[in-house]
């Protein structure tokens, strides 16, 4: 399962305390955007003129990532699909984590409350946040990392997930991180330039932007 980008960004934002995703809205785009980047490196995924472009029509095989190439498949840019949908693929993914045995899941007794969600191997949890930390603590060149790290460590450090990336790793290894986001050029230029902008599209999320 920890191959898979999108459930893999879903443990890194995940807090336990807090039953759920550190911020829920913030996940939702993190975790489409995750999905989008392993699209791109299983090469199923481009771009033409800043448009999302779809290679091959057979499945995945994962139920996540299928439905969201069902959803490029009507060629958006790259920021349309990022928060296209994004609240499903969240939901998608803790689905996919439940059915694995990863994450369980307390539904709320409420038509208004929150369901409550638990990793259940805090060692998965800590093992994908260690890989996390070498890529960005590590002292070799960022071409040489994992594609699937570098990403994470763009994603975790451009969606504010604290646990993963704190103030002080932000401003002390910028460089660092500026150049794992630059990678993604290498699949697409709108992918690195529409997760580059996260930041921003976060603050019009949690203002009620469209795109559930």
């Amino acid at each position: 399962m920890t191959d898979d980008l999108a459930c893999t960004m879903y443990l890194l934002a995940h807090d336990e305390a807090a039953g759920g995703p550190y911020d829920r809205s913030r996940t939702a785009l993190l975790v489409r955007a995750a999905a989008l980047i392993d699209l791109a490196v299983r090469g199923r995924l481009g771009e033409d003129r800043g448009t999302v472009t779809v290679s091959g029509t057979a499945p995945t095989g994962n139920p996540v990532l299928d439905r969201v190439l069902r959803d490029a498949a009507d060629g958006h840019s790259w920021k349309h699909l990022l928060r296209r949908h994004r609240k499903r693929t969240l939901t998608d993914v803790e689905d996919r984590l439940a059915a694995t045995g990863l994450l369980t899941v307390r539904e709320p007794r409420t038509r208004f409350g929150a369901r409550r969600l638990s990793v259940t191997d805090p060692a998965v949890t800590a093992a994908v946040r260690a890989r996390v930390s070498a890529a960005l603590h590590g002292d070799g060149p960022v071409r040489d990392l994992p594609a699937a790290d570098a990403a994470l460590l763009a994603l975790a450090a451009a969606g504010g997930v604290r646990t993963v990336v704190s103030r002080r790793d932000r401003k002390a290894f910028r460089s660092r991180i500026d150049t794992c986001t630059g990678s993604l050029a290498g699949l697409a230029p709108g992918l690195e330039q529409a997760v580059r902008a996260l930041p921003t599209t976060m603050i019009a999320a949690q203002g009620g932007m469209g795109g559930n």
